[in-house]
């Protein structure tokens, strides 16, 4: 496993794993597959209603002796309801006790919508007491970072987005890069929309290489220093989407898949009033609505 270094000095593991859309029922198991497996990053959210089970999982792999808790490291994200200042403590509050942990290695604003400067000044706060390793943004395109650069003052340390073959946000990347951010990409299978398991040049590269287009993917992804999280239910498509790192694209393989992009998103468009209407209206869970 490769692990990057954010300008903080802590070290991120370059690919974890990711538990949207899991239900809270089944996570605890499917968690503690993936950390036998080897993962020794998982990301939740307060929106996934997941916390729970992650934090059980967690803890019954310490106790078994199979990971040291400074070993793993854990993401968590504030969602929009959770937004503003005292909005935010409470909301770290919540995470942390339904983790059951003592601190969070990155917390995340989970949306560039409602009051997140009033969240991220009680983010700075939680971060030099100690309470938070790293903190860091979601879904912020290129000029939405470089503003909250430069309006803080601790800068996120990770801008964690939306990045595959289909949308590949050469721009935003670079802007990430001039700023010191990490770039992290969720959904990095968009879900195998847009016949993204189809493409024949990922086909190709694949034989080529004998991996799966999935692994392609992911290598893809991490020869640009960007950090990934793939998500599955199933433990042999967790061996197969870590068992990237014992082979490597050549240039070729790389100005391949630089054709392949359709600069739009597959999963989410904040420019969209329709999607921000979404956004805004899809929990159902009363702790969050009800903020």
């Amino acid at each position: 496993m490769n692990y990057v270094s954010l300008y903080n000095g802590v070290k991120m593991p370059q690919e974890g794993f990711g538990v949207f859309q899991i239900p809270n029922e089944e996570c605890k198991e499917v968690v503690q597959n993936a950390i036998s497996t080897g993962y020794r990053m998982i990301d939740t959210a307060s929106s996934y209603q997941n916390e729970k089970a992650v934090g059980e999982a967690v803890q019954e792999a310490i106790d078994k002796g199979i990971v040291k808790r400074e070993e793993l490291f854990l993401t968590t994200k504030a969602y929009i309801q959770e937004m503003g200042y005292e909005n935010l403590k409470k909301a770290f509050a919540r995470s942390l006790q339904q983790l059951g942990l003592d601190y969070i290695d990155l917390y995340l604003i989970h949306m560039p919508l409602g009051d997140y400067y009033g969240a991220w000044r009680a983010m700075e706060e939680l971060y030099k007491a100690g309470k938070i390793r790293s903190i860091g943004v979601c879904n912020f395109d290129g000029a939405r970072l470089m503003d909250i650069c430069y309006n803080v003052n601790i800068k996120p340390m990770v801008n964690q987005i939306e990045r595959h073959p289909h949308y590949q946000r050469a721009e935003d990347i670079e802007v990430m890069k001039k700023l010191g951010v990490q770039p992290e990409g969720w959904a990095p299978f968009a879900e195998g929309m847009k016949g993204m398991f189809r493409e024949p040049i990922l086909n190709e590269i694949a034989a080529k290489h004998g991996k799966t287009a999935a692994q392609v993917i992911l290598r893809w992804n991490v020869q640009q220093g960007v950090v990934i999280i793939p998500k599955s239910v199933h433990k042999e498509r967790m061996e197969e989407n870590i068992a990237i790192w014992d082979f490597a694209l050549d240039e070729e393989d790389m100005a391949r898949m630089e054709k392949l992009d359709k600069n739009c998103p597959s999963m989410l468009d904040c420019s969209r009033p329709s999607e921000i209407d979404r956004l805004y209206n899809y929990l159902n869970n009363p702790v969050l609505t009800s903020l």
